[in-house]
């Protein structure tokens, strides 16, 4: 039996027991993807990061990094939230200096940069956005919402698939008191999350609980066993990129948009979203809540005996 060290960092807060908690495994060689698996869903995370060192053949060129990624049930191929935790978590300890790196994921490589202050960026893909026809009573329905919540909001936003390496179907909603009311059927919120084969729902508004927030998000995702997670970095930079897209600021969009997101389940953080011509930079701090050891038994010692 080996021991790994693993952590639970608060991604997108400035202090612990708030944001969003994810595992961190800082060393991973030679794990398996069973045993990735087996610890994730130990730790409990909504997603822990594993880092490994990159595989020079899996890419077109150099990468500092390797990270995956897996939720208590499945791997998922991005997640913001474990990255910036991870970083985060590198550079307060002073395993790695501020600036650049080069990070291998599933949906390609990515560059992360810490700022003095302990800032981590991730600089996503460029946005894909697609406008898409739902049914509002529907979407309503499954987030429990009254459907006229979905209506007049701002210039009659519309609903609309966005991805920056993970797709979220992203809804507007006119109130914080009408979105501060939504109780999801995590069913139906899965069968629209299949449908348009997306991770999951971004509910968000305008109307945001501090001043120089620019909204106030809320995202299900229980199709990766997720029912609410607090503060979501991939889905803030779609996000971000939906709200170019629609041009919901009537073209005089801020250099950089706040998001505030986890109010509603006692893990308040905030994300820090920067749109560019070539991508969308998603920022925020990190916090470790806990610096540990997990015990990992040798794969044969775990045998599954069937009847």
């Amino acid at each position: 039996m080996e021991t790994r060290r693993a952590l639970l960092v608060d991604a997108f807060a400035a202090e612990s027991l708030a944001g969003n908690a994810a595992g961190v495994v800082p060393d991973a060689e030679g794990l398996s993807d069973d045993r990735m698996a087996a610890v994730a869903a130990e730790l409990g995370a909504s997603e822990t990061a594993f880092l490994t060192a990159a595989d020079e053949a899996a890419g077109d060129g150099a990468a500092d990094d390797r990270l995956r990624y897996f939720s208590p049930t499945t791997e998922v191929d991005l997640c913001g939230h474990a990255t910036i935790a991870t970083y985060g978590a590198l550079f307060a300890e002073g395993a790695i200096d501020g600036g650049e790196r080069t990070l291998r994921t599933n949906v390609g490589d990515l560059t992360v940069a810490v700022d003095d202050d302990g800032t981590v960026w991730m600089r996503q893909q460029a946005p894909d956005v697609e406008v898409v026809d739902v049914d509002l009573d529907r979407v309503a329905s499954a987030l429990g919402v009254d459907p006229a919540a979905l209506r007049d909001v701002g210039a009659d936003l519309p609903v609309a698939v966005a991805s920056t390496g993970l797709p979220f179907l992203v809804v507007p909603v006119n109130f914080l008191e009408r979105l501060g009311e939504a109780d999801p059927d995590d069913e139906a919120v899965e069968r629209l999350s299949e449908e348009f084969d997306v991770a999951g729902v971004y509910a968000f508004t305008f109307d945001a609980l501090e001043g120089d927030s620019t909204l106030h998000g809320r995202a299900f995702v229980p199709s990766l066993g997720i029912s609410e997670d607090p503060v979501t970095g991939t889905a803030s930079g779609a996000v971000g990129g939906y709200l170019r897209h629609v041009d919901a600021f009537d073209g005089d969009e801020p250099d950089e948009l706040r998001f505030e997101q986890g109010h509603f389940v006692d893990r308040p953080g905030y994300v820090r979203v920067r749109v560019e011509s070539d991508g969308v930079r998603v920022g925020g701090l990190a916090t470790v809540a806990l610096d540990g050891e997990i015990r990992i038994p040798d794969e044969e010692e775990d045998e599954i005996i069937e009847a």
